[in-house]
């Protein structure tokens, strides 16, 4: 999809719903990050993607680098929480949890995360006279809808076909890519054949690369559990004190520490099997915690020192990783309400898993 045409066309749409608006590249570049969520699933690959063309568009309508990228990166946490995600997956796949549910549960706070993080957007782009463009005629609107429509209709597809028992994640995924494949070639006609073998080559890579990582991972999780590490953890944390609230405040504090230096796929397999018995413990219902500790690992992603959105996006916007850090503070804070909201409002998650039942 990013291959056939599919980003350029989601920026288009994001852009004449909110160009008119002060700072609506900057909004733009939000919204456009919430639509790719529905088909990425990383947030990795929506920083590369929609940075490579925002970033650079913002700067020179004369946003700031640091200001450009804090908002791209930022932005891309929303990828794994908006279904579907790859992270959830993990979960699901490690606990025996329904995937569906994680899907579902993952949607609503997405969504506030997204919308949220477009508060200070605006607000900073106020504060600075950062441009805003020409309101769009209600014809063009509907023009770039129809045109990003084919794309935004995989997230559709995907979520209907697993929750309505159609198909499982993993025959998701190849109907996706069929999709995909059909939609690049015949009706947005912008994926040429003889780059298919390069698309391929690439996924193998990025792949197998996780798959290496996973595999480490159970193996690390094996001596963890061999070694009766969980154990440990959870007697540790339930010493210090068995109140609800401040159980789930610390596991949030662990987790936020350990995202700010580990890969996330990485993470979930070696801490989930480790603070699911703690999180059941006080009370916790499995499929909230799944998307509270990815939330909270997707942090980790745009904060130093190993964020690896972070360092894309300041390599993209081609500005130092300490100043879109700098400006990535407001951004963070909008995301740590949202995490609080899921941990501590399970409706938050379970509300739309609860009406599938």
């Amino acid at each position: 999809m990013n291959a056939g045409g599919i980003t350029g066309r989601i920026i288009q749409f994001a852009n004449d719903l909110f160009g008119h608006i002060r700072g609506g590249l900057g909004l733009a570049n939000v919204g456009a990050s919430m639509g790719f969520a529905g088909i990425s699933g990383t947030a990795l690959a929506d920083t590369a993607s929609i940075g490579s063309i925002l970033i650079p568009a913002m700067k020179k309508e004369g946003y700031g680098a640091g200001f450009s990228a804090a908002v791209t990166a930022s932005s891309s946490t929303v990828g794994p929480i908006i279904p579907p995600s790859l992270p959830m997956i993990i979960v699901g796949t490690l606990a025996s949890l329904s995937i569906g549910d994680l899907f579902l549960a993952g949607a609503l706070p997405g969504i506030l995360l997204g919308l949220g993080l477009m508060i200070p957007t605006y607000i900073i782009s106020v504060k600075r006279n950062y441009p805003k463009g020409d309101r769009q005629p209600l014809k063009a609107i509907w023009k770039s809808f129809t045109g990003a429509f084919w794309a935004l209709l995989m997230t559709f597809i995907i979520l209907y076909g697993i929750l309505g028992g159609f198909f499982t994640p993993t025959e998701a995924s190849i109907i996706a890519v069929l999709y995909a494949f059909v939609i690049g070639i015949f009706v947005y006609k912008e994926l040429p054949v003889k780059k298919i073998p390069e698309i391929m080559l690439s996924s193998m890579t990025a792949t197998a690369s996780i798959m290496l990582l996973v595999g480490f991972a159970n193996l690390f999780g094996w001596i963890m559990v061999r070694e009766q590490i969980p154990q440990l953890v959870a007697e540790s944390i339930l010493g210090i004190s068995t109140n609800t609230i401040i159980v789930i405040l610390l596991i949030n504090l662990l987790l936020l520490f350990v995202g700010t230096f580990m890969e996330t796929i990485a993470a979930l397999v070696i801490l989930f099997p480790v603070l699911l018995p703690v999180a059941l413990t006080v009370g916790m219902d499995p499929i909230q915690f799944g998307v509270m500790m990815v939330l909270n690992l997707v942090i980790g992603l745009v904060t130093p020192p190993v964020g690896v959105c972070l360092f894309v996006a300041s390599q993209i916007g081609k500005v130092s990783i300490g100043k879109t850090a700098r400006e990535l503070v407001p951004f963070i804070g909008v995301s740590l309400v949202v995490l609080m909201l899921v941990a501590f409002v399970p409706q938050v998650t379970l509300f739309l898993p609860s009406l599938f039942e």
